[in-house]
């Protein structure tokens, strides 16, 4: 059986049961699913915040998060995967990102979706705003989110 892949970039919320019924529906060959949900948080260094408002390049986007998909597949067992990333104004609470990899054993999912999550927070194409209660700024890339993906840097 073909390994299932999906990757979305959407304005609206998604609904992370429905997303893995559809990755494992009729497959007898998966054995572990790992997801992670990124959720906008309430606060940040202390700071309130109201809102993420994401922005990125249509069509490059997506590209890229393909590539690093088909990076995943190469490396892991995967027998499928899953990457949803919202745009647009994103409240305290509501999703952000959706990641799901699928496998006959839990390390290769496991590994999978944390390379993806590593690269999507520290490398891929979007650009945040975060409204706070004094205004709104952009969000400045972290060296730690850069340190993150690096060690998935093959020597």
């Amino acid at each position: 059986m073909t390994a299932a892949v999906t990757i979305r970039i959407q304005e609206t919320d998604f609904d992370i049961a429905r997303e893995i019924a559809a990755l494992t529906n009729g497959r007898k060959d998966i054995g572990a699913v790992v997801s992670f949900s990124g959720i906008c948080r309430d606060t940040e260094g202390g700071d309130a915040i109201a809102a993420l408002t994401l922005e990125h390049y249509p069509g490059m986007a997506e590209a890229e998060i393909s590539r690093h998909a088909e990076t995943a597949m190469s490396r892991w067992p995967l027998t499928g995967l899953t990457v949803i990333h919202r745009v647009g104004r994103i409240a305290a609470g509501e999703n952000i990102v959706l990641v799901l990899t699928a496998s006959k054993h839990r390390e290769a999912a496991f590994q999978a979706a944390e390379f993806l999550m590593d690269y999507l927070k520290a490398n891929a194409p979007f650009w945040k705003r975060e409204e706070t209660p004094a205004g709104t700024t952009w969000v400045e890339a972290r060296d730690r989110d850069d340190a993150a993906a690096a060690r998935w840097t093959k020597s």
